[in-house]
Parts: structure tokens; sequence; C-alpha cells
């Protein structure tokens, strides 16, 4: 299994560096595991002038994997727009063609107090978003600012989806469902947009495939309230890129933190790079207060969806459970009467519960 191992920015290399004691951990057990690390983000332009160094990406698309941390930070924030941080992020994925972009909302029952909402809207809540990840408002051109005719600024944007897009993320939704509790929410905005009236044509044809998934569509405003108000309606929801970037960190809040949300973000050949939900939150980096468990959880998708090694992702699950039943909180999940520890004592015990 060779990994590439991209730290970033922030909290990026402490997190990373508990993911890592993970893996080590796995393929001192058995695993083959090869990692090599690279610089990315503001790290790739402070080595090389550039947010993703063609060295960085050799090694990423020589890889099977790729484990990312975070990037930006607010040194970052003046420089030209090619050459911020989170361009290194949207150039790989461009690169690697990773489409398909997984999130999955899990209350773990030891957090269940932790969460904004009441207990009892949110006890055993299991959702799977799923979002496009290389196309929509964020990739389409034309884009850019102009001055109009009468000397104003003008700031514009292009959202658009081909139906080869649509239909390959569609396919992958109704598969994940068809492995989950059979449910698919197809998210959009209909009523008003072209590109998700063709959105929901498209996934309603692919649908005739999966007759034993049932199918729901929802505007994405009302997909945020109901996020809210009902959320364990959900199974798998499929939207695209900027909805799903939207609806995806409301779903984290769900869970008590968006410091226990992995993701991945797959390719055609189930290639993935894993990475947190959650920002470089620079404010913190070097404290030791970051919550690595996210990451963590990253490596056990790495696990299931490239590797198919479903033992090596059950086993990372259960001993993040194990801490949490242990008592081991970091800042952002910290109650009273719990036992408040740092990033790296937190990816100690998940170490330590593995090899128990």
């Amino acid at each position: 299994m060779k990994i590439a191992v991209l730290p970033g920015d922030g909290i990026g290399p402490e997190i990373v560096r508990q993911a890592v004691k993970v893996l080590k951990r796995l393929s001192r057990d058995g695993l083959k595991i090869e990692m090599e690390e690279a610089p990315i983000g503001g790290a790739g332009y402070d080595a090389a002038q550039d947010p993703l160094p063609q060295k960085t990406l050799a090694l990423a698309q020589a890889a099977d994997a790729v484990l990312l941390g975070a990037v930006g930070g607010p040194k970052y924030d003046t420089l030209p727009r090619p050459m911020r941080p989170e361009q290194g992020l949207l150039r790989i994925r461009k690169e690697l063609g990773l489409f398909a972009n997984l999130r999955p909302a899990l209350l773990y029952e030891e957090l269940a107090n932790a969460s904004s909402l009441k207990t009892e809207i949110v006890a055993g809540l299991d959702i799977m978003i799923l979002r496009e990840l290389t196309g929509d408002i964020y990739f389409g051109q034309p884009r850019g600012t102009r001055k109009t005719d009468n000397g104003e600024r003008e700031g514009f944007d292009t959202m658009k989806y081909s139906e080869s897009e649509i239909r390959r993320i569609a396919q992958v939704g109704f598969g994940i469902a068809r492995k989950r509790g059979r449910k698919l929410c197809s998210v959009d905005k209909a009523n008003v947009l072209d590109t998700s009236i063709l959105w929901r044509e498209v996934v309603i044809e692919v649908a005739k495939d999966y007759p034993d998934i049932e199918l729901s569509h929802m505007y994405v405003d009302n997909a945020a309230m109901q996020l809210v108000r009902a959320p364990k309606q959900f199974d798998v929801i499929l939207t695209g890129n900027m909805f799903g970037d939207i609806l995806s960190d409301e779903a984290s809040m769900l869970t008590g933190s968006i410091g226990m949300l992995p993701s991945a973000s797959l390719n055609a050949a189930n290639k993935g790079l894993y990475e947190p939900i959650h920002g470089s939150a620079p404010d913190i980096a070097g404290r030791n207060v970051a919550n690595p468990l996210a990451t963590i959880l990253s490596t056990a998708m790495m696990m299931r969806y490239t590797f198919g090694e479903e033992a090596a992702a059950v086993r990372i699950e259960s001993a993040v459970k194990r801490v949490l039943k242990q008592g081991l909180r970091t800042a952002d999940i910290h109650e009273s009467g719990m036992k408040k520890v740092g990033t790296e004592e937190m990816g100690e015990a998940v170490v330590a519960a593995l090899h128990a």
C-alpha cells in the first residue's frame, strides 16, 4: 500500500502525525504499508512557490492513496489567487480525477451530549453525504471579475454540469445506498436552476437501474432545514459540489464536532484522497489541542474504500470508540466528568487501543 502523506498547514502536521502512528501500528501487525511525505498548500508555496509542487503531484499520482491534513492560513491571504493554498487542494482533486466525495455524519453514542441538538433528535444518526467534487460552480468557466459599462466592478462564476458527470456520481450514490439503508435523497435547486433541472432528470434516469433503492428529491434550502429538524430521515444524500460543501459542514455539527468527521474523495478506480473535513485552524496550530480523530478515521475509510481491508477499517473505528468509551476527550468534544487530553495523547490512546 503506497500512501502519499501530505500534512499541509496549520494543525495539519499535528493531526496527520497521529494518523501516521496508526498506519505504522497496522504495518507492524502485518499490512505492507509504504509512506512518503511531501508539502502541499501553504507549505508547498513555502517550499516551491507553488501550492501543489510538481514533486508532490508526481508522488500523489504514483501512490495508491493520499492522506491529507489541511491547507490554508492567514499568512497566505495576500497571495495571487493561483498561488493560494486552497488552489493546491482543488488542483490535486482535478489532477487525480477525484469526483466522488464521501462525507459520513455519524454520531458516536458516547458523544450524544456533545451535539447542539437534543439527544432524541440525533441519537443513532448515520448519514452519508455524497458530494460531486470536480464540477459545478467551483470549476465552471468563464469566471472572474470585470468592469461593467458604467465602471462598476462585477464578479461572475459559472455553474454547470454535464450529463456524464451527473450520471457517474449518481451511480456511485445508488451503489452506496445499496450497501446501507437503501434510501437516497438527491438534493438540488431544480425550481430555480437549469443545472439542477438536468441534475434531477439524470438522477431519475439512473434510478431505473436501481429499483431496490428508494429515491426522493429535496430542494437544498429544505434539506438544510431538515438536517436540523429531523436528520435521521436521511440515509444517503446525493448532491453537487457547492450544495454538498455547505450541507456536509452543517451535518458535521449534528455529531458534536467537526473534528470527528473524516472524508474520502475517490476516482473511478477507487484511488482516494483521505482527509478530515475541517480546515487548518491556524489559531490553535502547535498547541496540542486539535482533535486528530477525524484524520485517524479517514485512514479507516482509506482501508475500506481504496485497499478493501475491511478488517483494518473496523479495527481503527473500534479503537476510536474504545478511547471515547474510556472518557478521553479533546477540547472540542470535552464535557464535565471526562478526561481532557491533547492531540498527541489522543493519538497515542488510539494506537494503544489498536494494540489491545
